[in-house]
């Protein structure tokens, strides 16, 4: 009995299977028909760079960058404006010394022409012979003109050969042609008679102030002991006086 009954059971549950696999084969055919889908979707995201070689070609740098402090050694340049201002300066150099070179050459030329106007003489002292010389405008020019670029300038001296400075090279060539000046510039400054203004001024005439005297040689240039580089020279007067000064006819 307890047999029969054991088949049944296992019958009913045969039969319970076969109708579960009759009702989920046709799903299973469908799905294997008509394939799996999925109604779920998901955002497109492209994380690929457009152009690969943005970050190799960027120059953008923080500004707290640490090397941003680096020393570099970098040539200096100069300005236009100080380009400009060399080359002003030479030229002025330039022009200066054309401008003394023609009063060299001019004075040069004044001295052959009219140097039979200067005729000697001898006057006698006690136990002293002296030989001077008729001053003449020309004659003064050209006898001071000789020691340009010979004499050398020495504070306090007063000869050609050992060297003098500006108020004994003066000195030295008025007594040549029997004129006594003072011993200094300052001094120099008061002697014989005034003279209004440079375009007034005569080759001869003494230029002077309390610090500079030379020997105006026309053209608005003087011949003078300079300075202990550039010794006995032709000179613009504006180069040579930069202040005041006087004029000062002694002959």
């Amino acid at each position: 009995m307890k047999t029969i009954r054991k088949h049944i059971v296992i019958l009913a549950a045969v039969a319970v299977a076969g109708s579960l696999l009759s009702f989920t084969a046709p799903m299973a055919n469908a799905a294997d028909k008509d394939g799996v889908t999925s109604s779920r979707s998901f955002p497109k995201i492209n994380k690929t760079k457009k152009d690969l070689l943005a970050e190799s070609k960027s120059v953008d740098v923080e500004s707290d960058s640490s090397w941003l402090s680096t020393t570099m050694s970098v040539p200096k340049t100069k300005s236009t404006a100080e380009q400009q201002a060399e080359a002003q300066a030479a030229q002025q150099q330039a022009e200066r010394e054309q401008a003394a070179a023609a009063a060299a050459a001019q004075a040069s030329a004044a001295s052959r022409s009219q140097s039979r106007s200067a005729t000697p003489s001898t006057s006698a002292t006690t136990n002293t012979t002296t030989t001077t010389v008729n001053a003449s405008s020309s004659a003064v020019v050209s006898y001071a003109g000789q020691f340009v670029g010979v004499s050398p300038y020495v504070l306090g001296g007063t000869s050609p050969t050992n060297g003098w400075d500006c108020s004994g090279f003066t000195q030295y060539v008025f007594a040549h042609f029997g004129i006594s000046l003072p011993r200094t510039s300052g001094a120099q400054a008061s002697v014989g008679t005034a003279v209004g203004s440079l375009a007034e001024a005569q080759p001869g005439d003494l230029i002077a102030n309390s610090g500079h005297v030379g020997i105006y040689a026309g053209n608005g240039m003087v011949v003078n002991a300079l300075n202990p580089k550039k010794g006995t020279q032709y000179t613009p007067v504006q180069y040579a006086f930069s202040g005041s000064y006087s004029i000062r006819r002694v002959m």
